[in-house]
């Protein structure tokens, strides 16, 4: 279990504190949402934790193969809908290094795909992979 705690700063931003480390965050409401956009929104960070929940998840398969990952890179692209509000699409790309073998790529690849986040998320929400 691990404890987040959050407090409301006034003018649609919001800091967030993960407990064990005592590392802080902020999220701003997005532009066309009446925010600012001056930080992550929470669909933000919903997008940016599948990326990095997939690329972590990488690293460790890739650790317990003592293959090296590093460089690898990756982005995403988060879709919104209305009616409700909602994020309707993840587009996530993925940049593997070149000298992995395909056994090892597909290997990588398949437990990727298997992170906690992409796991977690409504299956009304469309979630597009592509590895390179």
């Amino acid at each position: 279990m691990v404890r987040i705690e959050a407090v409301y700063d006034g003018n649609l931003r919001c800091s967030a504190t993960h407990i064990p480390s005592g590392q802080t965050l902020v999220t701003d409401a997005p532009v066309d949402n009446m925010g600012k956009g001056q930080s992550f929104s929470p669909t933000d960070l919903l997008a940016t934790s599948m990326l990095n929940c997939m690329m972590t998840i990488i690293a460790i398969a890739a650790d317990s193969r003592k293959l090296d990952v590093s460089g690898m890179s990756g982005s995403v692209e988060k879709h919104m809908a209305s009616g409700p509000r909602r994020v309707s699409k993840l587009e996530v790309e993925i940049s593997l290094p070149t000298d992995l073998n395909s056994e090892d790529r597909a290997w990588l690849i398949k437990r990727g795909l298997a992170c906690p986040v992409h796991k977690s998320v409504s299956q009304e929400m469309e979630v597009e992979v592509k590895f390179y």
